[in-house]
């Protein structure tokens, strides 16, 4: 690996965010949006805002985030931006950590907005400090980058990365604790939720809700969010494959 090439990778990747207004739009503002939706779906209950709300820091970024990085990863490759490179001595985990790098640093700003957004303009509250909120969105941005970049092996087009979303992102929803507390379900759908990413996220994230300081639980499962984006971004590694000279 390269540091210089995999910083170039970054700067590429962020000015072609930059330059990409559409894209900024829906990696900074459209989970800003969908809270403020929710906080008027529940304006007579601020109690059930607090609750969903705060798990919703971390699957709207992951959501978002995977859109975006599965279909321009998946535009790199169709382009042939991605095998022109790896025609060349660049490591193809110098282009990996460089996306994932630059996708981190935009998971960042998005959940400093959002969580902003939360608790000064919706009146979010939580027992929990906003900062590590922040943290956890963050990570969990992280990860559905690298879930994005995984998959968008596995699609031809645009419109296949798109339906990743139901098969990869929407089960993880379902078992994730959002929509039914995971000690009710059944004993088989409990099992399966720990191989699920978002389980943790969601579990995290309850911990800041009810405690004031971090918990030896939250710490665990942001090091298993964390774990889950290193092995997904290893594996999107293995799927680009080196053009012969």
């Amino acid at each position: 690996m390269s540091i210089k090439i995999t910083l170039n990778t970054v700067l590429r990747v962020l000015t072609q965010i930059r330059h990409d207004h559409r894209t900024l739009a829906v990696l900074l503002l459209v989970p800003s949006v969908l809270l403020i939706l929710l906080k008027n779906i529940f304006a007579d209950r601020p109690d059930i805002f607090d609750q969903i709300g705060l798990m919703l820091l971390g699957i709207f970024p992951f959501v978002s985030m995977f859109l975006v990085t599965s279909v321009a990863m998946l535009r790199e490759r169709v382009s042939g931006t991605l095998e022109r490179l790896l025609s060349t001595p660049v490591h193809k985990l110098d282009l990996l950590f460089g996306y994932g790098i630059a996708f981190a640093m935009v998971a960042v700003v998005q959940a400093v907005i959002a969580t902003a957004v939360s608790y000064l303009l919706l009146g979010l509250q939580s027992q929990g400090s906003p900062a590590v909120v922040i943290v956890i969105a963050a990570a969990t941005a992280v990860l559905g980058s690298s879930t994005g970049l995984l998959t968008s092996a596995f699609a031809r087009t645009e419109f296949q990365a798109l339906q990743f979303m139901p098969a990869v992102v929407v089960p993880q929803i379902l078992l994730c604790g959002l929509i039914w507390p995971r000690e009710d379900m059944s004993s088989v759908l409990q099992a399966v939720s720990h191989a699920v990413p978002l389980r943790y996220a969601a579990e995290a994230l309850g911990e800041i809700e009810t405690y004031p300081l971090p918990t030896n639980l939250m710490w665990r499962d942001l090091l298993i969010i964390v774990a889950f984006a290193v092995v997904l971004l290893a594996g999107g590694a293995a799927t680009l494959r080196r053009r012969s000279a």
